[in-house]
């Protein structure tokens, strides 16, 4: 597959929630920002995510990822386009981020939709996540249009994450957002696992969206925690202390056809490793190098 997903095509990133979470500060095992980017660039990885530990200064970051061969693979922005006054603070906020990245050299954009979002809530993940209305859906895609249109013209591109959790969760939501927005502003980020979890096939959905993929998560899940989810209505943070994510070469998710997929696809971007773990139980820099050596044997480099 070095032919068709070789270096001159694809860079490898990884995100930080393999050392610590962002959503849930409490799952951390004081791993440092410097320990967490040394190790990112010792596991063989290109880039990275940005967390809330790196330094908020542009210049600053850029120095220490520079140090490290690093470059930053994505921000991540929410957006709230669903509730009420909350557009141009959710615009605003896109902007400063889009300054933020282009400072460090980045060139994509991440968002999803978190209005009324179960995912930070200690309730049933599954049962509490909202449905949409009409309105609500076009006040989605409104607001992703304008969006896309302010990351185009600073030559950037926007890639929406479907979500456990939130109103884009299921492979239902990501065809009526996909059916409903603009290919050349809104691109999809394919998230295997989210897509897995909420009980979807993550190969159908590359198939079936090949030509708008813009950025790619690579996580694998474990289906015995799936289903404890499920049955017991946790929330997804319990979920996540559970271990219901790991990294590819690890769980149940198969990454070879999705890999042939997108490169039948001549996908060029990110393949971004992630697993939202607790690092007290998953030694970050062990799981790094594991799913780093997982993508060299599919891959071939």
């Amino acid at each position: 597959m070095a032919d068709r997903l070789g270096p001159d095509k694809v860079k490898l990133g990884v995100c930080c929630t393999l050392w610590w979470n962002d959503d849930f500060p409490t799952i951390d095992a004081g791993i440092s920002f410097g320990q967490a980017a040394s190790e990112m660039a010792l596991a063989g990885f290109q880039g990275c995510s940005i967390g809330h530990k790196y330094p908020s200064d542009a210049a600053v970051l850029k120095a220490a990822l520079d140090l490290r061969g690093l470059r930053v693979s994505e921000p991540w922005t929410s957006t709230y386009f669903t509730i009420s006054k909350m557009r141009q603070k959710t615009i605003a906020a896109f902007e400063e981020t889009l300054a933020h990245v282009r400072a460090l050299g980045g060139t994509e954009l991440v968002v999803a939709e978190f209005g009324a979002s179960s995912h930070l809530l200690p309730v049933d993940v599954f049962a509490n996540r909202p449905i949409f209305t009409d309105a609500q859906w076009d006040a989605l895609t409104s607001g992703l249009h304008e969006l896309g249109k302010i990351a185009n013209s600073a030559g950037m591109k926007l890639s929406y994450h479907h979500h456990m959790g939130t109103g884009v969760m299921t492979r239902a939501d990501v065809d009526r957002l996909m059916a409903s927005t603009d290919p050349a502003l809104v691109h999809l980020l394919l998230d295997t696992a989210h897509i897995a979890f909420a009980g979807d096939d993550p190969l159908d959905m590359a198939r079936a969206y090949a030509d708008r993929i813009g950025h790619v998560h690579l996580k694998s899940i474990r289906p015995e925690v799936v289903s404890r989810v499920r049955e017991e209505g946790l929330s997804f943070q319990e979920g996540v202390e559970l271990g219901v994510f790991t990294v590819p070469g690890d769980g149940a998710i198969d990454f070879r056809p999705i890999l042939e997929v997108l490169a039948d696809a001549d996908y060029q971007g990110w393949l971004v490793v992630e697993a939202e773990q607790d690092p007290n139980k998953a030694i970050p820099l062990e799981y790094a190098k594991k799913a780093r050596a997982y993508l060299a044997d599919v891959l071939g480099w």
